[in-house]
């Protein structure tokens, strides 16, 4: 089970083929019209909307600590309060190029605005898998 971000490195080191992660940074958002109840939820952490606000491949080898990614984000200068993330696989002994990986990262954050969420590993600020039931 994967339950951080250095659990899925070294699950992707354990796969037959190289991997391309893909990563989509989150701000959690609470809309303007929001009801009261909705805006104490917000505030104890629960509901509000998430909006992509950065997304990037990389390759496990690229970015082999969590804290080397968000150290990378940080520099962006966007703040964000999760992160999903989402593998390629490679052909041949090669991982996916960064080419390859634009369509299905723009797909990714796509489906991330439509609320569809299930195909991704979401990770807070710590590296450490979250669940948003």
């Amino acid at each position: 089970m994967i339950s951080s971000y250095q659990d899925l490195v070294q699950a992707s080191r354990k796969e037959p083929e190289p991997q391309r992660f893909l990563f989509v940074f989150c701000k959690a958002e609470l809309p303007d019209d929001a009801s009261a109840a909705e805006r104490a939820a917000f505030e104890r952490g629960e509901g509000g909307a998430l909006t992509p606000v950065i997304c990037v491949d990389k390759t496990p080898y690229e970015v082999p600590y969590f804290d080397v990614l968000a150290e990378e984000s940080r520099a962006t200068g966007q703040d964000w309060d999760m992160v999903f993330v989402a593998a390629m696989s490679g052909r041949g002994g090669h991982a996916p190029s960064s080419d390859e990986a634009q369509q299905p990262l723009t797909m990714m954050v796509e489906s991330i605005r439509m609320g569809h969420l299930g195909n991704y590993l979401p990770l807070n600020k710590a590296g450490h898998a979250i669940s948003l039931d």
